[in-house]
């Protein structure tokens, strides 16, 4: 049933974004007038569809993809047809060749913009002082000296960071030293920190997390936490005399505990409550092996960021732009051979995040839409020769040229550029089920 689920909301993610980057191209070859052959979403054989009337729109087998067919398209015999793609000026065949990665830049734009007009749920350490909450023994932060209570001054050439700067930074920089400047019990304190995700948790493995409040998110109800009182929203204080300031301090004490009753304060409408509550083993999907838990899904404090129409434009412009430096960073990181290929999401994972979004919430699903309607436009752009991108660069050259390039050297362009895109398919795919057998 869960593996059904995670198809289903991988489905209608993917479908929408591929259903708008497709319009796009659409959309812009009927303004040049160009003859559309048929709309398909998905490849392979025809499912079903109906025909208007010069166009196909059909669904086909292979839900993973959609394609615009163009008369006289690239890669078929050439027609004298003046409707046919290839018989248009550059700059026209060039501005359908944007439309459909620009129509997922302009979607994720819309949708972040939503949800700000909304009540979106933001961290409430998002722009405060980068102060650490905590740090994971053995990991890059803790093997660079930084301790819980740091604060981080200086990142690079930037003062007073927020932890977006920080993890922005980070993320450019992976497997780079980079320089930060910490303030501690009231002394400054300069070091040097290498950003080395880890396979298991990708690039959340950094190791330190940032000081917040904590609430219980979630609260199971045939755990012993719901049965000592514990509700869901209730502010986590401490767990055995230890203060929670990040979600992780309450996870490894819980697990640590080896089942002994342990003392819980939280505080409810500002009143702070006491319980003794008992863990137990219990297996997880994430853990090879059973943990002891209490039934709390703790997470960061957020509040509710409701923004006019205006302003929610400009912070949704401004939030996608820092996504696409952070997806830039990623890219380059992996072609640089800094990060590995295998912290690439593919369509298991996909599946996966899928369902976990849905089940969290509207908010969340949104978001992650719009995130992957912004990866979709991104990778298209690349310049590999059979994405968007590609065609742009190629186009491009002929226009500096001033000529068309050989259609031989097109062919074998593409064919190497489609073995490339297979091959990146089947990593992909191998690196997900992977992740999934070991998890």
């Amino acid at each position: 049933m869960a593996f059904l689920e995670s198809v289903w909301w991988m489905i209608v993610l993917i479908g929408i974004m591929i259903v708008i980057h497709e319009l796009g191209h659409y959309w812009a070859a009927r303004y040049f007038d160009v003859k559309i052959d048929a709309f398909a979403i998905g490849f392979g054989p025809r499912l079903f569809g109906v025909r208007r009337g010069e166009t196909d729109w059909k669904v086909c087998a292979i839900p993973f993809g959609g394609y615009v067919k163009m008369a006289g398209s690239e890669h078929e015999e050439h027609t004298d047809d003046p409707r046919g793609f290839m018989n248009k000026p550059r700059w026209q065949r060039m501005i359908i060749a944007i439309a459909g990665p620009l129509m997922n830049i302009i979607l994720a734009l819309v949708l972040m913009a939503g949800l700000f007009m909304m009540q979106f749920p933001q961290p409430i350490y998002a722009d405060k002082v980068a102060k650490v909450g905590s740090v994971l023994a053995g990991s890059a932060a803790a093997r660079a000296g930084i301790l819980a209570g740091d604060v981080i001054v200086r990142i690079e050439d930037q003062a007073n960071p927020t932890w977006e700067d920080v993890g922005r930074t980070s993320f450019a920089n992976i497997n780079r030293p980079v320089s930060l400047v910490l303030e501690r019990a009231g002394q400054t304190i300069p070091l040097k920190f290498t950003p080395k995700p880890s396979e298991e948790k990708g690039l959340e493995g950094f190791g330190w997390q940032p000081d917040s409040d904590v609430v219980a998110a979630k609260v199971e109800p045939e755990l012993d936490a719901a049965k000592q009182g514990l509700r869901e929203g209730d502010h986590i204080v401490s767990i055995d005399g230890v203060p929670v300031r990040t979600p992780s301090v309450m996870v490894d004490t819980v697990r640590r505990s080896e089942g002994k009753p342990l003392a819980i304060v939280y505080r409810r409408k500002g009143e702070d409550f006491t319980a003794t509550v008992t863990p137990i083993l219990k297996k997880m999907p994430d853990q090879p092996k059973p943990v002891y838990r209490i039934g709390v899904a703790a997470m960061p404090a957020f509040r509710n960021v409701q923004l006019a129409p205006i302003e929610a434009i400009k912070e949704s412009a401004s939030v996608n732009y820092k996504n696409a430096g952070l997806i830039y960073s990623v890219i380059r990181s992996i072609f640089e051979a800094r990060m590995s290929p295998k912290t690439i999401e593919g369509p298991v994972r996909m599946a996966q995040m899928s369902r976990q979004a849905a089940k969290e919430g509207f908010d969340s699903y949104i978001s992650l839409m719009s995130g992957v309607s912004l990866n979709l436009a991104i990778f298209n752009l690349l310049p590999i020769p059979i994405l968007d991108g590609g065609v742009i660069l190629m186009l491009l050259i002929e226009m500096v040229a001033r000529r068309d390039l050989s259609l031989k050297l097109k062919e074998m362009v593409f064919t190497v550029s489609f073995v490339f895109l297979i091959s990146l398919v089947a990593f992909v795919l191998y690196n997900d089920i992977q992740k999934v057998l070991k998890s």
